[in-house]
Parts: structure tokens; C-alpha cells; sequence
């Protein structure tokens, strides 16, 4: 980015890092974002969590700086944060949940990451830096040899010191690091770790607009389904295939590595009880920052197989649409075939045996269009409205219920998770009906939206349920309906 006026002006007015710098409320912001998602590595907290928290953290700064001091309440402010205009928090439901949850956005980040920069270093170590930049430098230029006599000449000399140490090792002769080394490389990890922490909330940021793209694409297209696959495809492979994507699949494989965790947790276990490291008095979660990053990088997955699960839906959906109207059409050239099957071959060579509409363009002329019409005005009578003295129960206004449907489609999914099949009276055995005969036409709208659903007429099957009466009484209902079987897809 170009440091001149007009992009720094942009970026001071559009930017959530740089508005939350220049905000009033910064230290309320900052403090409270960093104490309860970054020093836990809290990567969603649901909004009853976080207004709680927030509301002790005002409690404490009204008893310090007087009853005037942020006078509005949690909700209000988180709703604030969330808001286009800051862009601090990401505000968003998960699937599954009613309630709003919060994370934090990979501006604020960056901004917390900065201040925490700006205090003064007690100890400032530049070896460990400078052997990284040499040891990257090593790695690009053996990694983009091509000759093949420079790289074994190169493997020869490796090979060639480690045959020198171990020699020196076997004399007795073993050079250590010292305190101030050790103290330099373990300042050097532990800053690499909290960025590559940071550095998931924009992957996962990245992934998640192309989610939010292809979502409105899907829902804005009317077109074939395959230019609209190819296109979201195209752009899918584009971010895996990135060097963004590239990197962090690299690094994903890495930490799905059985042996690398185990051998990583030993090493850094061995690390942190070194004298050196352990005055440093590091943070306890570093103990467990793999972990941590694991975590991170799970959120970045389930984002891009929300991604997948939006494709599968469409399809399902696409394909549903036309295989039900190319059913249409056959059962309709059966009947037609059925309804001929008597009728004499003569009779079949008459001009209303088939009919095809001949291909040609239909013309409109200008003339044929009606003239405007003005809209008949109601007229409305000015009568003043007047309360009726009738005594009506009003009961039947409270009494209805609405049934669940997701709460169905969820039992019944769970159900074939341990079969393959499952039938309706089987379902209601293990949660009978609740809401009576409502829940039951329910029951039977799922399985007709269902592709997985098949109904046996050969079998009867009864289904009992009970209910309150008028009287307050309980009374039992039962229904004889074909067998409905639910089938895993």
C-alpha cells in the first residue's frame, strides 16, 4: 500500500483498524476485546457471555470514574461495535441457534496486535531474527536449485557437519546456547505464535465472503446450474490454489500430523522448563498454543464446508425441480398412450392424434395494447366505529400451536444415524406426539419433500396419541394411515 494522502485519508476514514485508533472509547474497546477473545483465544462467544462480561467491566469503570462514565448499557454498546460504520465485531447466527454470537473482525486484531507493540521491550534479541531470515534465505535458494551436481555438493557439505558434530558431541565437546540466546529465540516463538493466531481470523475472513458471495449468487440465479458451478468452482479453486490457500493447506497438513504434535508438544514442553525460558514467565497458554491453532484452523474449515453443504443444497434442489417435471411429462405421455391403447389404427391417423406446436415468433403490435384507465376510486363512508357489546371467547385466539418442523427433521435425522431405515410409527414410539394431529400432518409433509421417504400401502400402521378435553379430562385419538418409511440418504 502506498503511503501518500489520499490513501491515508481513506484509510483513516474507512478502515475499522484505524477508526478504532482514533475513537473516543478506544481503551474500553481495547482493553475488553483483548482480556476475553485474545488472552483466552475465545474465537466466538454468544452474545448473553459477552454482555455479562461487558457489563461487570462497565460496573467497574462506573465505580472508578463516576455513574456518568459510558452511560449505555452492554447490549447497546456490543450492538455498536457490530455496526458498518466500526466493524470491530462480527455480529452473526449460527446454524442451529436463535441467539446472536460475536468475533472478533481481523482489523481489530491487527489494532490490538499493534498496541500491544507499543510498549518498551525489556529485552530486544536480533539473533534468533537474523538466523531466520538466513535460514528462509537457505531454504528458497536449495528449494529453487535445479542443477542437480550444486544440490548434492550442497547435501555432501550438510551431511559433512553433522559428521563434525557428532564428533565433537562424542569427544565431549557440545556447545550450548546461553541464557541470552534462549531467552532471544523463545521471545521470537512466542510472537510468531500469537500472529499466526491473529492470521486465521483472516483466512477464515477470506473464506467466509466467498461463502457470503456465493450465497447471493445462488439465491439471485436463474440460469442452468452448471454456469453457475463452474463459476463458484472457478473461483474456489482460485483462493485453494492461491498462495494463501497453498500455505495454510500446507500448514494444515502439518498439524494433522499425529507424530508432528506429539514431537511439538515434547519439544515445547522441554522448552518451557528450561531456567532461562521459565524466568521469562511465559504465558500458560502457550503450553497449549498448537492447540489453540488447531481451533483456529477447524473454524477456517467449517467455513469452506458451509461453502460445500450451499453447493450440495442447490444441486439437490436443482435436481428435485427437474426430475419432478420430467416425471410430469412421462406419466402424462403414459396416460395419453393408456387412454389410445383401444382406439383402431385408422382412427390413429386422424390430425388430433398428436399435436406440436409449430416454432415461430410471436408478434405484438403496438395497436393491440389497451389504453390506460384511470382506476376506480373506492369511495369510503366516514362512519365512525363503535365498540360491540357481544361476549365472544376469546380462547381460540390463545389456543394455537405451531409445530416445530426443524425439531422433527432433527429427530428423525438422529434416528438414522444408528439405521438405515426407520419407520413413522417407530419415530413416534421413541417421541410420541405432542401436539396431536398437527404434528402428525407434519410428520407426513416432511416425508413428501423428502427424496429418501417411501410409503408402503400394503401395510397399515396405527398411530395413538393423547390429548386434554374440555372437560379436563384426557382423551385418545388414533389414526390408521399407510406405513411411512424414512430412509438414510
Amino acid at each position: 500500500m502506498k503511503l501518500d494522502y489520499t490513501t491515508l485519508e481513506l484509510q483513516r476514514r474507512q478502515h475499522p483498524a484505524w477508526r478504532l485508533l482514533a475513537a473516543d472509547s478506544a481503551p474500553l474497546v481495547a482493553s475488553f476485546l483483548h482480556r476475553v477473545f485474545v488472552v483466552p483465544n475465545a474465537r466466538v462467544m454468544a452474545q448473553a457471555d459477552l454482555v455479562e462480561a461487558l457489563e461487570d467491566t462497565l460496573y467497574g469503570l462506573r465505580e472508578q470514574l463516576g455513574n456518568k462514565a459510558f452511560p449505555k448499557s452492554a447490549q447497546e454498546y456490543l450492538n455498536d461495535w457490530a455496526a458498518n460504520d466500526k466493524g470491530w465485531l462480527r455480529k452473526f447466527y449460527p446454524a442451529g441457534s436463535d441467539e446472536p454470537h460475536f468475533d472478533l473482525t481481523p482489523p481489530t486484531e491487527r489494532a490490538l496486535a499493534w498496541l500491544g507493540s507499543l510498549s518498551d521491550r525489556s529485552f530486544v534479541g536480533t539473533e534468533s531474527r537474523l538466523l531466520t531470515l538466513f535460514g528462509l534465505l537457505k531454504q528458497m535458494s536449495d528449494g529453487s536449485e535445479t542443477n542437480p551436481q550444486a544440490r548434492i555438493a550442497e547435501l555432501h557439505k550438510q551431511r559433512d557437519a553433522i559428521d563434525a558434530e557428532i564428533a565433537r558431541v562424542v569427544e565431549g565437546s557440545t556447545a550450548l546456547l546461553d541464557d541470552t540466546a534462549l531467552k532471544d529465540r523463545f521471545q521470537q516463538f512466542t510472537g510468531l505464535a500469537r500472529e499466526l493466531l491473529a492470521d486465521f481470523r483472516e483466512v477464515e475472513h477470506n473464506f467466509r465472503a466467498l461463502d457470503r458471495t456465493v450465497r447471493e449468487r445462488i439465491a439471485l440465479w436463474d440460469g442452468g446450474k452448471g454456469e453457475l458451478l463452474q463459476e463458484i468452482m472457478g473461483e474456489r479453486d482460485a483462493i485453494a490454489e492461491s498462495d494463501q490457500g497453498k500455505s495454510f493447506r500446507a500448514f494444515w497438513d502439518f498439524l494433522m500430523s499425529q507424530s508432528r504434535q506429539e514431537e511439538f508438544t515434547a519439544l515445547l514442553a522441554r522448552v518451557l522448563d528450561l531456567p532461562p525460558v521459565s524466568s521469562l514467565a511465559p504465558d500458560v497458554r502457550l503450553k497449549r498454543v498448537h492447540y489453540d491453532w488447531l481451533e483456529a484452523g477447524e473454524y477456517a474449515q467449517r467455513t469452506v464446508a458451509q461453502l460445500s453443504q450451499q453447493l450440495r443444497r442447490f444441486l439437490d434442489d436443482k435436481a428435485w425441480l427437474e426430475n419432478r417435471r420430467i416425471m410430469d411429462i412421462l406419466r402424462g405421455i403414459e396416460g395419453k398412450t393408456l387412454a389410445l391403447r383401444d382406439v383402431a389404427p385408422s382412427a390413429l391417423r386422424t390430425p388430433d392424434f398428436m399435436q406440436i406446436d409449430t416454432t415461430g415468433a410471436d408478434v405484438d403490435l403496438a395497436l393491440e395494447r389497451p389504453l390506460y384507465r384511470p382506476p376506480v376510486q373506492t369511495a369510503l363512508a366516514s362512519v365512525a366505529l363503535q365498540a360491540g357489546e357481544e361476549d365472544v371467547d376469546a380462547a381460540a385466539l390463545f389456543s394455537q400451536v405451531r409445530v416445530d418442523k426443524a425439531a422433527l427433521s432433527a429427530h428423525i435425522r438422529q434416528s438414522l444415524q444408528t439405521q438405515a431405515q426407520v419407520t413413522l410409527a417407530e419415530l413416534l414410539q421413541t417421541r410420541p406426539l405432542q401436539q396431536g394431529l398437527g404434528e402428525l400432518v407434519a410428520y407426513l409433509q416432511l416425508a413428501s419433500e423428502s427424496l429418501g421417504s417411501v410409503v408402503d400401502e400394503a401395510v397399515q400402521d396405527t398411530v395413538v396419541w393423547g390429548m386434554p378435553d374440555e372437560a379436563g379430562g384426557w382423551v385418545t385419538r388414533q389414526a390408521t394411515l399407510p406405513r411411512v418409511i424414512f430412509v438414510r440418504g
